[in-house]
């Protein structure tokens, strides 16, 4: 008994999903035209038809297009490699990694990495969505370890339960820390919002 004729893809053709199951970082075909999903939420109203929102980018000109569909309806999503990266540096072509198990170089364009730039670290493991050789998305860790540039002084008084202060960290971006974290400190934060998470043990 062999698989039934639908299972069998070639390597890269799209495959049907049901739209409620698309995550960020998806490709899917629409109209022979391949779009990167850059933000992807199923909505359930009250009363009527639970719907995926998704908004997209056009790969081949970087347009931005937002598209809703039945969360049941079926949507083309592209065959797309997720491959482990090393970040190695950026320079006016944009921003080189390299595959360690073949050392292979991509260059991926500034507006593929967009907020994620300035956590960019030499070394960082990075995951690199592949189509066809062009890189549409990159993954960050989750958490990284920054030292904090600038902040307010502890005011007299002040508690570690009192309200965080704004402070901005080494790679330019802001965020909000404890009152008892002062500058030259280094901490955890959240790649996807430069959030605190603690203070770095190392």
């Amino acid at each position: 008994m062999g698989r039934p004729p639908d299972f069998v893809n070639a390597r890269n053709a799209p495959v049907k999903v049901i739209a409620s199951t698309l995550r960020k970082g998806n490709v899917v075909e629409k109209d022979g035209k391949l779009y990167v999903i850059l933000f992807a939420e199923n909505i359930h109203p009250g009363k009527g038809t639970p719907v995926t929102q998704l908004d997209m980018r056009r790969i081949t000109d970087g347009v931005k297009v937002s598209e809703r569909y039945r969360t049941t309806e079926q949507v083309e999503r592209a065959f797309v490699e997720d491959r482990e990266h090393t970040f190695l540096y950026s320079d006016g072509e944009g921003f080189h990694f390299m595959n360690p198990e073949n050392y292979e170089q991509v260059a991926v364009p500034a507006d593929v990495v967009g907020d994620a730039a300035p956590y960019l670290q030499e070394g960082m493991p990075v995951m690199v969505s592949i189509y066809n050789n062009v890189a549409l998305t990159i993954e960050l860790p989750q958490r990284v370890t920054l030292e904090v540039a600038e902040t307010e002084p502890v005011l007299k008084g002040q508690t570690a339960s009192s309200s965080y202060k704004p402070a901005t960290l080494s790679n330019g971006v802001r965020t909000t820390v404890p009152p008892h974290i002062a500058a030259g400190t280094r901490v955890v934060v959240m790649t996807a919002d430069g959030a605190y998470v603690e203070r770095a043990k190392d």
